[in-house]
């Protein structure tokens, strides 16, 4: 007897139609969408052209490039024909790394090569990659189901200078906010544990960073003539660096932890469950010990609790041999990754605060802070991040764990506009090599992306529409 189930009918599809979608992606990642380079800026565009015309070809009524003060964007919308589905809006960028054969690539960058079960090529998994199979998955979805449109109103945004420190996107959400508005954010620009642990990412730290200048005397002086007699603003400096942190590894600026929730007796053993392996994480790290906060295991470090880094210090002499000087000046350079419940301008008011209490007469000091990331997290127990497991797990058919990001991206800026939640779905591994030379997606994961794409719009449309408030009677 034949398998007629939905699910047979989306691999069945998706088999059929492998290697059109493959060839597709290939054209794309001919082209050199490299963001930071100004001499790439037409590729970035012919780019963002190329997907707004794929998406149309896919479907979508609304395919089209929107511009902003830097590089464009791609905007797609495919309403569904029930009035009373939600709107998800799905996120991700067409902009790739810089790269060259003389890097250390093994083939040409630009020219996808598949061999082994991989395609190899800058922006296979980076983002292009996890991008296009969204194309695949609506159409999958769609035979599957019978219907002519989508289970959910389906958006896209597709970015075109993620890489390059996505300068223009929230000033693009803020003046598009009213087209982008949608009940759930799917990012697809993240990754998986590894190749037999698939994963959910339920968040992303923020950052802040700044640089503190200190000014002692108005120029290198001597230091046996002055020495011990005037403030050293190197010494400042090193000392404004030991004060950061106290002997568990806190931080000890005032009010820095306010609004940091611990983590619950089951978010500690949902992370305890992944197979880490420390030795092999210090080695991926080029690191010879494990440090940080007491009481917290390594990933609880990197994905839970909010840190501050010292990135850079200096200052007076720092050349061959002796110079026997008071410096005129030094510098620090700080960073400071934040987590759910704090709030990134509180965090540098409460710096400054901090900073200015420990500068002695005699120096002065400027500290300058770049713009700020906030932390996005999504419960465990949300009905949208719910329904991107059910999905994940009918494609992988096994259990889907949860993992987050210790670094920080734009997605935040999407759930701090739109104030919709932000969920992560992607099937890129470690191995992929993002901004690496020989970066490759493995086609197999590519396609568990396509199916898992597939059903998402079903399990999003049931779990959002069950989880609503009831309507308030005319």
């Amino acid at each position: 007897m034949s398998d007629t189930s939905p699910d047979n009918a989306v691999r069945t599809y998706i088999d059929t139609h492998r290697g059109a979608f493959l060839d597709d992606l290939a054209e794309w990642l001919r082209i050199p969408s490299v963001s930071a380079r100004p001499e790439h800026a037409d590729d970035v565009r012919r780019s963002a052209e190329w997907l707004a015309a794929k998406l149309k070809e896919t479907g979508f009524p609304v395919a089209e490039v929107w511009e902003t003060a830097g590089l464009p964007a791609v905007y797609a919308h495919w309403p569904s024909e029930d009035p009373e589905a939600p709107t998800v809006l799905v996120y991700g960028h067409h902009d790739v790394q810089p790269a060259a054969l003389a890097d250390g690539w093994h083939t040409d960058p630009f020219e996808p090569v598949v061999r082994d079960g991989r395609m190899y090529a800058r922006g296979a998994a980076d983002d292009k990659g996890q991008v296009f199979f969204h194309s695949l998955g609506v159409r999958a979805h769609l035979a599957a189901t019978g219907a002519a449109a989508p289970a959910v109103n389906l958006k896209l945004i597709v970015e075109g200078e993620e890489e390059s420190g996505s300068a223009h996107f929230r000033a693009l959400v803020e003046a598009r906010a009213a087209e982008l508005a949608a009940d759930a954010v799917i990012v697809s620009d993240t990754g998986m544990w590894s190749e037999t642990t698939p994963t959910v990412c339920t968040g992303m730290r923020g950052v802040a960073d700044c640089e503190i200048d200190l000014h002692g005397p108005d120029q290198d002086i001597h230091s046996g003539a002055f020495g011990g007699a005037v403030p050293n603003p190197a010494t400042v400096a090193a000392r404004l660096v030991a004060a950061l942190h106290d002997e568990d590894g806190r931080v000890t600026v005032p009010g820095f932890y306010d609004g940091v929730a611990e983590l619950t007796d089951a978010e500690r053993a949902l992370i305890a469950e992944l197979p880490f392996d420390e030795a092999e994480w210090l080695r991926t790290a080029k690191s010879h010990a494990a440090a940080g906060e007491a009481g917290y295991s390594t990933l609880e470090r990197v994905w839970t609790r909010p840190t501050a880094e010292v990135n850079g210090i200096g200052g007076g002499y720092q050349g061959p041999g002796g110079k026997t000087i008071v410096p005129a000046s030094a510098h620090v350079k700080l960073s400071f990754r934040l987590v759910s419940g704090q709030d990134p301008y509180e965090v540098e008011a409460a710096v400054r605060d901090w900073t200015a209490a420990r500068i002695p007469d005699g120096i002065r000091h400027s500290i300058t802070f770049g713009a700020p990331t906030r932390p996005c997290l999504t419960p465990l127990d949300h009905p949208a991040l719910q329904s991107v497991v059910r999905a994940m797990g009918r494609a992988f058919g096994q259990k889907i764990r949860f993992t987050r990001e210790g670094g920080s991206g734009p997605a935040a800026d999407l759930q701090d506009v739109l104030g919709a939640p932000v969920l992560f779905l992607g099937i890129s591994v470690p191995s992929d090599g993002w901004h690496a030379p020989n970066e490759k997606v493995e086609l197999d994961l590519l396609l568990k992306g396509v199916e898992t794409s597939a059903y998402l719009w079903g399990e999003l449309a049931d779990g959002l529409r069950a989880h609503r408030p009831p309507r308030t009677p005319a």
